[in-house]
């Protein structure tokens, strides 16, 4: 059992970077096929692919990386709100990642998306996570 799921999907991919790897198979949630879908809507990643094999199935995230200098499109991958502490924003007060360079990652009433969105559609939500 984990605690932290989302934790473990962000350490997953963080690790898979750091090792050049282009693929990483992570086990599926309906909230981690949703943080994938914004990651790649937002160019974060090359391509995904959900696998229903048993229960629970897999998600295989195939990472970007630049072609010549082989840097990887995610520099930075970080947890914000932990189950022991989580961490809300409204509309009024949501972060601005690198000065609106990367993006935050929050679970809305109308579903999880980026910062950017949640502004547009004037709702606030629980920040997941920086990415940039």
């Amino acid at each position: 059992m984990n605690t932290d799921p989302i934790a473990d999907y962000l350490t997953r991919v963080r690790n898979a970077i750091k090792a050049n790897h282009r693929v990483v198979e992570i086990p599926a949630s309906n909230l981690k096929k949703e943080i994938t879908k914004v990651l790649f809507d937002k160019g974060y990643i090359a391509n995904y692919k959900f696998e229903d094999n048993g229960p629970q199935g897999t998600i295989k995230v195939a990472l970007k990386y630049h072609p010549i200098t082989k840097i990887s499109a995610i520099r930075s991958i970080s947890r914000i709100s932990k189950p022991g502490l989580r961490k809300y924003a409204g509309m009024e007060n949501m972060p601005r990642v690198l000065n609106g360079l990367g993006i935050a990652i929050l679970s809305t009433s109308k579903g999880v998306m980026s910062d950017k969105e949640a502004r547009q559609q004037n709702v606030g939500g629980e920040v997941l996570c920086y990415v940039y």
